[in-house]
């Protein structure tokens, strides 16, 4: 687990300097409530959410950096209603002295070693660019058990059993919230840490498109349609196929790169491999 986080860092580190001042918008009428993504564009490639019903708003995953935080509320101010839940799944954010909820196990879990660790690396990292830690109450979600905030019904769902005890969250049975977007494009070993982590990421990925789902959103990367859920199940099911086929990591990752010519997130494929052939 201390090597899965200084992998972590060392690969946040790297893009750090990619990170964009402030982020952007976009919104999705689904009838019965509206979802704001909010893609930070911040080191960390987080995404924050804001679910709105009829007379209240819920948020998810709040903005870390300040500079987001900042924007983010002054949008939420701007929308007129009041937030009736503030939910924090897999990403402790800028709540603060606000009380928040999260999946059950995941207080504990943010206060240990792993994840504590983890945030003292990102203050050493980014300094004062990150909001202060929250200091709200906290209430737990119990797992299988559907709540209702402004209107809607969020059910919350044990994530990927590789994953931090986080939850999946579908909401008003329109939107699957995981801990990573699908997309089309090569995982990276921040998803993909082991060759336990692709069988339960595929069994996720089917779980999800299960539901009915139409639009499907992530702590990292925003929302997606159901095709890339579709490409996320294929591609991870290639990449099993090329596992036992290549008895080395070099040549899983020129497997990988015939199979899929052009892919974006190529330049990741030697960390992965390093993940995978341990």
């Amino acid at each position: 687990m201390k090597k899965n986080v200084l992998f972590i860092l060392f690969n946040l580190f790297t893009i750090m300097v990619m990170a964009q001042t402030k982020g952007r918008f976009e919104v999705h009428d689904l009838g019965s409530f509206k979802l704001h993504v909010y893609y930070t564009n911040d080191a960390l490639g987080d995404a924050s959410y804001i679910i709105e019903g009829r007379d209240a708003l819920v948020t998810m995953e709040q903005p870390l950096f300040k500079d987001n935080v900042a924007e983010f509320d002054e949008y939420l101010s701007k929308l007129g209603k009041p937030v009736e839940k503030r939910i924090t799944d897999y990403h402790v954010g800028g709540t603060g002295s606000h009380d928040i909820v999260m999946a059950e196990g995941m207080p504990a879990f943010t206060k240990g070693e792993v994840y504590g660790g983890m945030m003292q690396g990102f203050g050493k990292m980014f300094g004062d660019a990150l909001t202060d830690m929250p200091t709200g109450n906290v209430s737990e979600v119990a797992f299988g058990s559907t709540q209702t905030w402004a209107g809607v019904p969020f059910e919350f769902r044990h994530g990927a059993a590789s994953d931090f005890p986080g939850a999946s969250i579908l909401i008003g049975d329109k939107v699957y919230y995981t801990h990573w977007t699908p997309a089309a494009s090569h995982v990276s070993n921040l998803q993909i840490s082991s060759r336990a982590a692709i069988d339960a990421e595929i069994a996720e990925a089917e779980k999800s498109v299960g539901t009915g789902a139409v639009l499907f959103i992530g702590g990292h990367g925003g929302a997606a349609g159901r095709d890339a859920v579709e490409f996320k199940i294929a591609y991870l099911k290639k990449m099993k196929e090329l596992l036992n086929a290549n008895a080395t990591a070099q040549a899983f990752v020129a497997a990988m790169k015939q199979a899929y010519p052009g892919l974006p997130g190529e330049a990741g494929l030697d960390n992965l491999a390093a993940a995978l052939y341990k």
